[in-house]
């Protein structure tokens, strides 16, 4: 790579980083251009030049969110062969991950400016949590169209951060929310939780 576009991405880079501490600590809301450039120790019209779309700079930085607070990925998961040591390990994984970034997460995921058009891209952060569902759904392997779809959502829900957020604010451990969501999962599963239509 020559000199040049190695300092060009370089400074996309420093744009992006730039924008993600910000959105993580005041929310995109409240995070302007002019902060970014700021923080990046750039013009404003450098960030337009790297980012001249709003939705490609929120791509980027959620694509550096991911990476730099190592949010879980699904091959690790996947590869457990039992369920429920599948479904643990995944639950308790997302729920310390949650726990390290839940205040990054709460003013990002809860920190929608309504000024602005719905994106075009798909969200990058709602792939990866939909790779997590299916490698925790794969190993359920359930048969039954009706089971299937009661357990799916049920993982769903137990999968949402909002619902991580809930169950540990009313007073439930980690590891107690983990044992909670797989308790309720494998009892649908089993039938020895029967949720009536």
């Amino acid at each position: 790579m020559s000199r040049r576009l190695q300092s060009v991405e370089y400074t996309r880079q420093r744009i992006t980083a730039a924008a993600f501490e910000l959105h993580a600590t005041i929310g995109p809301s409240r995070t302007t251009v002019r902060a970014i450039a700021e923080r990046a120790g750039v013009q404003r019209h450098t960030v337009y030049a790297h980012f001249p779309e709003l939705d490609a700079l929120y791509q980027a930085c959620t694509e550096h969110g991911i990476h730099v607070t190592g949010m879980p990925e699904p091959g690790p998961w996947a590869a457990v062969p039992d369920a429920s040591d599948r479904l643990r390990l995944g639950l308790a994984e997302l729920y310390g991950w949650y726990r390290t970034n839940e205040r990054m997460l709460r003013n990002v995921l809860f920190d929608i400016d309504p000024t602005l058009p719905p994106s075009t891209e798909p969200d990058l952060f709602e792939l990866r949590i939909a790779s997590l569902f299916e490698a925790l759904a794969d190993g359920l392997a359930i048969r039954d169209d009706r089971v299937r779809s009661m357990v799916h959502s049920v993982l769903q829900h137990s999968m949402a951060f909002e619902s991580w957020r809930s169950v540990t604010r009313a007073g439930l451990s980690d590891s107690e929310a983990v044992g909670l969501f797989t308790t309720v999962i494998f009892g649908v599963t089993r039938g020895s939780i029967v949720i009536d239509a």
